[in-house]
């Protein structure tokens, strides 16, 4: 619908303390702003079986997540997959009820008003399905369902008794209120525009009035400015000479044509004055210091950074109930990057949230802070069904969903789906035996799920029809690995047999197979858990085995492989990419962990366990990291899951944000190191072509 300026605007001035002044705007329509209003035509909602009357809807930008109201009273949160409602609430007042995030999609808010015409304002803590916040203000009973907004992740508006009515959200207590000089309805409906400069809001007789602050009246002046120029023909592109200066403070003039746009500012390059640099003498020649073209004399400059202390990082342990904490199995972060979930070989999951705070106003993960152990109000755990078997000797795996909303795991038992937000069993599936060992979601489609089996067989599982769509062979020992690439359309999958398999998700057909390739110095084939994942160019492959990192093609060609020896002599345990790609960290048996360039596999940083864990664990018995988990946000940001049951958080210091310097191109060892013998060593090939 279009709005329509017509004539000169005036500007009111409304209580000191608003945010907003006052522009009438005539409309020849009545406006809803996409708001929902109760209809017995929308009784049943077939997508998702609602039983009742919708009333609204809101969804989070950052999640796929849709938040319904019902005139019961009833909240529910919803995902793109049919499986039914994932949280239920019960709304304040217990009828008609609307919902809304703010700007940044971390906050949640719901405004609605009962039967008996109480009206509630309040914010929830959406991982807990509680009321945070209350707000203050009605002090009526109100005529009509109040309607609300929020702006620029600061204030609340909402329309009751007439009048507009603002809140900080951080504060309880009404901010200002304005009746808009007269006109508006019992309970005006309005709605922020993207920006939170304008303010729209239904007045009588279908009319819309625009509250604006201060960068709303600049943008309406704008736009009128526009259309009365648009009215005197098409813009014209200006030829000017604008001023060049000098160094000597002369000008000359420059003709070149300038082509202003009013609409980005923030573009428009500022202009910047030389007159106060020293003159330049053109008589001399440029000072340049010659590059060093000899690689050695690089190697000679290039040191590994090697950490071996707490005072060259920060790292974080993560806090602990458990009188005696099991091994930690399986660790990764969410997909958000503001909590941790791992799981212990006794089949319990944990999950650590970071909390907002002065120190840490967003919530970001850090190892700066402590993060809460979470669990939900009624104290439960989530715990993997272990079909009375020995979870201590089961293969766990675990798989959470791109929306954070739900994780599937096992370990040993039937595979439970859990619900994150409240840790309650969704449902169970694949009774053993056999055991499942390895879980991936479909890449476009998280109702399928790839699970590898501890019979060396891989099923192609449909949860919402709970049936098994195609079983796959092609292994000879436990699936360890599985890996989707939605650009070439495959499923790689690994096992205990140190076998590679690619598949075609189209008709889950085996495209090719292969055996890695054993270190020089090892004799016979390999065996033992084989992991893979795919870097973010989607074809190539990280490939990890206690004796080995690799890199392979989608062939399964391998163009780059690096094998324990010198500064990290001991078996590899866990392996995993940076999310940008660019880094590959690895764990090892004796407690180091291994920056590498992803690309050539050439070792950039050591972290000696002593670095990030107490002397007095490190000194003590046997203790490394099982798992590596990589941050999904911050590239030199990891945590890794120790044999002794801790969750640590590692990251560089402020004053070096980084995990040292890249080595050099020619030889990814230190010069005091020896090199292995080149028919194990691949890291003078080529390089990969990315």
């Amino acid at each position: 619908m279009m709005l329509t300026l017509a004539g000169s605007m005036t500007l009111h001035s409304l209580t000191p303390t608003s945010p907003y002044q006052l522009l009438h705007v005539a409309m020849t329509n009545s406006l809803r702003y996409g708001m929902l209003s109760p209809d017995k035509s929308n009784t049943h909602l077939k997508a998702m079986r609602l039983q009742c009357t919708l009333f609204a809807l809101t969804t989070r930008r950052t999640f796929r997540f849709i938040f319904s109201t019902a005139i019961d009273g009833k909240i529910k949160a919803w995902l793109y997959d049919c499986l039914g409602s994932r949280v239920d609430y019960d709304a304040p007042g217990h009828w008609c009820t609307t919902m809304s995030y703010s700007a940044d999609g971390t906050r949640l808010f719901s405004c609605g008003t009962s039967k008996d015409g109480d009206s509630h304002l309040v914010e929830w803590n959406e991982t807990e399905g509680a009321i945070k916040r209350t707000y203050n203000g009605f002090r009526k009973r109100s005529l009509g369902v109040v309607q609300f907004d929020t702006t620029r992740n600061h204030f609340l508006a909402a329309g009751d008794e007439f009048v507009v009515k603002f809140w900080d959200m951080d504060n309880t207590n009404i901010l200002t209120t304005t009746d808009c000089e007269g006109g508006l309805p019992a309970s005006p409906r309005l709605r922020f525009n993207r920006e939170g400069s304008l303010l729209a809001v239904t007045a009588n007789d279908n009319g819309i009035k625009i509250l604006a602050n201060t960068d709303g009246q600049r943008l309406l002046r704008m736009l009128e400015s526009r259309a009365f120029e648009g009215s005197r023909g098409p813009p014209q592109q200006i030829n000017t000479k604008p001023p060049l200066l000098t160094n000597l403070g002369s000008a000359s003039n420059v003709s070149s044509p300038i082509a202003v746009n009013s609409e980005r500012p923030d573009r428009m390059l500022p202009a910047v004055s030389m007159s106060g640099l020293a003159s330049m003498d053109v008589s001399r020649t440029p000072d340049v210091k010659p590059r060093i073209t000899d690689e050695s004399e690089k190697l000679k400059t290039w040191k590994l950074a090697d950490i071996v202390d707490s005072g060259h990082l920060r790292a974080r342990r993560c806090p602990d109930t458990a009188a005696s904490p099991t091994k930690v199995v399986r660790l990764l972060y969410t997909n958000s990057g503001v909590a941790l979930l791992s799981l212990g070989s006794n089949a319990v999951h944990k999950l650590w949230k970071w909390q907002r705070s002065d120190r840490n106003p967003n919530g970001k993960s850090t190892a700066s802070i402590s993060p809460h152990l979470w669990q939900p109000a009624n104290g439960i755990l989530m715990t993997n069904d272990t079909s009375d078997g020995n979870p201590e000797e089961a293969t766990a795996c675990i798989a959470l969903s791109k929306n954070d909303s739900y994780v599937m795991s096992a370990s040993g038992g039937k595979v439970s789906l859990f619900n994150m937000m409240t840790f309650k069993v969704m449902t169970t599936f694949m009774a053993p035996p056999p055991a499942a060992t390895f879980l991936a979601f479909h890449p476009q489609d998280n109702n399928i799920i790839a699970i590898g089996m501890e019979d060396s067989t891989i099923q192609i599982y449909n949860v919402r029809v709970d049936e098994v769509k195609s079983k796959l062979k092609g292994h000879q020992k436990k699936i360890t690995g599985l890996a989707f690439s939605q650009s070439m359309n495959v499923l790689v999958s690994s096992g205990a047999d140190a076998q590679l398999c690619v598949w075609s998700i189209d008709g889950w057909e085996k495209k090719k197979s292969k055996y890695i390739q054993p270190p020089a110095n090892r004799s016979g084939a390999l065996v033992g858990d084989t992991r893979v994942q795919f870097h973010n160019d989607q074809t190539h492959l990280l490939v990890v085995h206690e004796s080995q990192l690799a890199i392979y093609d989608g062939n399964l060609e391998c163009s780059r492989s690096w094998y324990p020896r010198d500064a990290l002599p001991a078996p590899v345990s866990s392996a995993i990419y940076s999310c940008d790609g660019l880094l590959v960290y690895a764990g090892f048996c004796d407690g180091a962990i291994g920056v590498f360039e992803a690309e050539s596999l050439r070792l950039r940083c050591r972290i000696a366990l002593s670095a990030y864990v107490p002397p007095s664990i490190s000194s003590g018995a046997s203790v490394y990291p099982m798992v590596v988990a990589a941050h999904p946000l911050e590239p030199n940001q990891i945590a890794v899951g120790m044999s002794d049951g801790a969750v640590h958080v590692v990251e560089p210091l402020d004053a070096d944000p980084k995990w040292g310097v890249a080595p050099p191109q020619d030889n990814g060892a230190h010069p005091s190191m020896s090199s292995a013998p080149a028919a194990s060593n691949n890291q003078t090939s080529d390089q990969p072509t990315r």
